[in-house]
C-alpha cells in the first residue's frame, strides 16, 4: 500500500499482521492480515467502532498484548527496518518507551494511584537514563509538566493522580510518554473520556509537540471529527481488518467503503436541521466468535451482494494512495450520502401547546464539606447555584456544559433524588420539593431518568425481564402475566429481541444496555424523562441509533425531555431550546438554532468552537479554552468564568453578571450573563 511513498519516508511498517486470543473454547482471531505504513513526522489516524481491533493493533506494535492469551500469529512490524515482532525481550525494552511510547485511554487506570506524579515521571528517566542524578531528574520532570501545560508544575509534581482533573491526568500521561523524546507516539483514544473543551486542548498539545519534536504519531479514536482535525493519513478498521486507507483529505472527500460512508453519515453535525432522522449503520460489530465468511461488514451493509457472503474482499487501490476492501466500492457511491438533507422532522407532539410541564425556580444544591477531628462543616460545594428553568410539555430542553458544571446534580434535584438546599421544582403544578415521600411516590411514575452508564444503573444480578418488570411491581400494576406481556412490548419498542428477557446485563453491548435503560424509563409511560448523557459513552454509529429512538419515542408518547450532555452538536440536534451551564449557573439560554448561530456568552462560543468538524477542509483554528473548571467549593469572585475567559476585564473579577434578556432582531427569547453583552 502507498506504493508512492519511498522507504526513506516510512518509520514504521506493519505487514500482514495477524493477532488472535486463546480462550477455553479455542483460538479466536482479533486482527486479520492488516498492513499499513506510518510516515516520518506525520500523524496516522486509526478509526473504527469499539471491537474493531484498533487497540489490539497498538498493543501488538508495543508487544504489550495480554499474556498468555494474546498471540501474534503472523506478520512483521518493521521499525527503522528491524522487525520488532521477533525481537528479544531485552532489546524490545530499550525500544518501548524510549523509541516508541504509548498513552492510554483512561489515565486514572494507567497511573499508579499510590505514587505521586513526580515519582511516576521520574521512573521513566531512571529506567532509560540511569546515569542522570536525582536533582536533574526532578528538574527535567517539572520542566516536562510545564511543557505539557500543567499549571504550577512544581506543586503538581508532589500530588497524587486523584488530586488533579481528568484533562491534567492525560497531560501527565503525555509527559511520561514524551520523557525520552520518542520517534513514535501511539495515542490510544486519548480524548474519548474528556469534555470537548479539554479534548481541544489535548489535540492542540499533541499537534504542537509532534511538530516541535518531529515525531510520528499513531492516533487511535472512534471520532471522525478528531481524525479530520489532527491526522495526515487514515486507516479505517472494521472487525479486525482494514476497510479503507487514504490521506485524510481524500478519505473525507471521496470515501469508498460503505462502512466509512456509514460512519460519516451518522455524525450529528452542527449545521444539519434539528430533529431530523440520523443515518444509521444497523446492527453492531460482530464479536470474535461471530466473524462471517466473506466480507465481515456484510450483515450491516445496505449494498450487500451474494459475492460478499462467500468471498472476503481484497484491499485494492481505488485512486492514488487510496485503498478500500470492497467488491463494489465503485458502485456504492450513493450510499449514506453525507450531503443528503433529510427533511422528515420528528417533533414532540405537545411542542406547540405552550403548557409548562416542569418549572424550576431559584434552585440551589449546596453540599456541606466536613473536616477536622470533630467533623465540623468547613465549607460548601456550590454544585447548583440559583438556577431557574422552564420546559413545556412535549419539548426537549438541552442542558450543556463541561464535567463539574452541575448538570447531573441539577437533573437529580429535579427528580428529588437529592434534597435541594432551596428553591422550587414544580412538575405539572405540583411542588415536589414540599411533598412527603408517600405523596411523591404516585408522581414518580411520571418522572423517570436515563443514566449515562447503563451498566452501572442496571442490576447485574437480575435478568432483563426482572429489571423491566420491577417498575410495574413497585407501583402494583397488572398481574404477573400482564406484566410479562408489557415487558415483551417494551423490548420490541426499543428494538431488542424477545429472548432478551432471560439474559443478564453483561451479555449485551453498550448500545443494547442503553436501549434497556430507555425501556425501563418509558415502562410506566412517564411525562418527563431526564436524559443524563445517554449517548456520551457510545460509538457514533450506536449514538445515532439511540438519538433516533429517543426522538421517535418523544413523538409517539408526547414525552418531555431534559437532555443533559457535553456535546453541543448532539444537544442541538435533539433540542428545542438549550441552556448552557457553567459552575452551577446558567450562563446562556435560547432557542437551539439561536444558540448555535448567534452565541453571546464567551463560554458558549468556546464550546461551539471546540466541536471537531468531520471535514479536514473546514477544520479551522480553534478558540481553545485553557484551564479546567474551577472547584465548585471555591468559585471565583465576580463572574464564575473570569479565570478562563479570553475577554475578561476588571469588572468581571469584581461583580457577578446577572442572567438577563437580550434584545435580538427577531425578538426571540435569548438570555445571557456577561458584562460584555448589552
Amino acid at each position: 500500500m502507498h506504493k508512492d511513498w519511498p522507504d526513506s519516508e516510512v518509520i514504521l511498517k506493519v505487514e500482514n499482521l495477524v493477532v488472535s486470543f486463546e480462550f477455553e473454547s479455542g483460538r479466536l482471531p482479533a486482527v486479520g492480515d492488516i498492513s499499513f505504513e506510518l510516515r516520518k513526522g506525520k500523524i496516522l489516524g486509526i478509526v473504527g467502532e469499539s471491537g474493531c481491533g484498533k487497540s489490539v493493533t497498538a498493543l501488538s506494535i508495543m508487544r504489550l498484548l495480554p499474556q498468555p492469551s494474546g498471540v501474534i500469529d503472523n506478520g512483521r512490524v518493521l521499525f527503522d527496518g528491524k522487525d520488532i515482532v521477533g525481537m528479544p525481550v531485552e532489546e524490545m525494552q530499550n525500544i518501548r518507551g524510549k523509541k516508541i511510547s504509548m498513552i492510554f485511554q483512561e489515565p486514572m487506570a494507567a497511573l499508579n494511584p499510590v505514587h505521586k506524579i513526580g515519582r511516576q515521571i521520574s521512573e521513566v528517566y531512571r529506567l532509560h537514563f540511569p546515569e542522570i542524578n536525582k536533582k536533574e531528574v526532578k528538574e527535567r520532570s517539572i520542566n516536562l509538566l510545564d511543557r505539557v501545560g500543567i499549571p504550577d508544575p512544581d506543586i503538581r509534581y508532589n500530588e497524587y493522580p486523584h488530586q488533579i482533573s481528568g484533562g491534567m491526568r492525560q497531560r501527565v500521561m503525555i509527559a511520561m510518554a514524551l520523557a525520552c523524546k520518542p520517534d513514535i507516539l501511539i495515542a490510544d483514544e486519548p480524548t474519548t473520556a474528556l469534555d470537548v473543551t479539554i479534548q481541544a486542548q489535548i489535540l492542540e498539545l499533541i499537534k504542537d509537540l509532534q511538530e516541535e519534536n518531529g515525531m510520528s504519531v499513531i492516533f487511535i479514536t472512534h471520532d471522525l471529527g478528531v481524525i479530520a482535525e489532527i491526522c495526515d493519513d487514515v486507516v479505517v478498521m472494521y472487525a479486525g481488518r482494514i476497510a479503507e486507507t487514504a490521506t485524510a483529505s481524500d478519505l473525507f472527500k471521496r470515501p469508498s467503503h460503505p462502512y466509512t460512508k456509514g460512519l460519516l453519515s451518522s455524525i450529528p453535525r452542527i449545521g444539519t436541521k434539528r430533529k431530523t432522522r440520523l443515518s444509521i449503520i444497523k446492527g453492531m460489530v460482530p464479536g470474535l466468535d461471530e466473524m462471517h465468511e466473506g466480507c465481515r461488514f456484510q450483515n450491516r451493509c445496505p449494498a450487500v451482494q451474494p459475492l460478499c457472503k462467500v468471498q472476503p474482499p481484497q484491499i485494492a487501490e481505488v485512486s492514488e494512495n487510496h485503498f478500500a476492501a470492497c467488491h463494489f466500492s465503485e458502485t456504492t457511491s450513493t450510499l449514506f450520502d453525507i450531503n443528503t438533507k433529510n427533511d422528515v422532522k420528528i417533533y414532540g407532539s405537545g411542542l406547540n401547546d405552550g403548557n409548562e410541564s416542569l418549572v424550576v425556580s431559584n434552585l440551589k444544591m449546596h453540599f456541606p464539606i466536613y473536616g477536622g477531628i470533630f467533623r465540623r462543616q468547613t465549607g460548601k460545594v456550590y454544585a447548583v447555584d440559583d438556577v431557574s428553568l422552564k420546559i413545556n410539555a412535549g419539548e426537549t430542553v438541552g442542558l450543556v456544559g463541561e464535567s463539574g458544571c452541575g448538570k447531573t446534580t441539577f437533573g437529580r434535584c429535579v427528580l428529588k433524588l437529592y434534597n435541594p438546599t432551596s428553591g422550587q421544582v414544580s412538575f405539572n403544578g405540583n411542588n415536589i420539593l414540599k411533598m412527603r415521600q408517600k405523596d411523591l411516590r404516585p408522581l414518580r411514575r411520571n418522572m423517570q431518568m436515563i443514566f449515562q452508564d447503563p451498566f452501572e444503573s442496571l442490576n447485574s444480578r437480575h435478568t432483563i425481564g426482572d429489571i423491566l418488570e420491577e417498575p410495574f411491581i413497585i407501583h402494583k400494576i397488572g398481574t404477573p402475566a400482564e406484566r410479562k406481556k408489557e415487558v415483551k412490548k417494551l423490548l420490541a419498542r426499543v428494538g431488542l429481541q424477545e429472548n432478551a428477557v432471560n439474559r443478564y446485563p453483561h451479555e449485551f453491548s453498550g448500545g443494547q444496555r442503553q436501549r434497556i435503560g430507555i425501556a425501563r424509563a418509558i415502562a410506566l409511560k412517564p411525562g418527563l424523562i431526564i436524559c443524563d448523557e445517554p449517548v456520551s459513552a457510545l460509538d457514533v454509529s450506536i449514538q445515532s441509533q439511540i438519538l433516533n429512538l429517543l426522538m421517535e419515542l418523544q413523538e409517539e408518547m408526547n414525552l418531555t425531555y431534559l437532555f443533559i450532555a457535553h456535546d453541543l452538536a448532539v444537544v442541538k440536534h435533539v433540542s428545542d431550546r438549550i441552556a448552557v451551564m457553567y459552575l452551577g449557573k446558567i450562563v446562556e439560554y435560547a432557542d437551539a438554532e439561536t444558540i448555535i448561530s448567534s452565541p453571546l456568552h464567551p463560554y458558549t462560543q468556546a464550546l461551539i468552537s471546540s466541536i471537531p468538524i468531520p471535514d479536514p477542509m473546514r477544520s479551522s483554528k480553534k478558540q481553545v479554552l485553557y484551564g479546567d473548571v474551577p472547584s465548585p467549593s471555591n468559585p471565583p469572585e465576580g463572574c464564575s468564568f473570569n479565570t478562563r475567559c479570553p475577554l475578561a476585564y476588571a469588572e468581571c473579577k469584581i461583580h457577578e453578571p446577572a442572567l438577563k434578556f437580550i434584545t435580538t432582531s427577531d425578538k426571540a427569547e435569548h438570555m445571557a450573563s456577561c458584562h460584555l453583552v448589552k
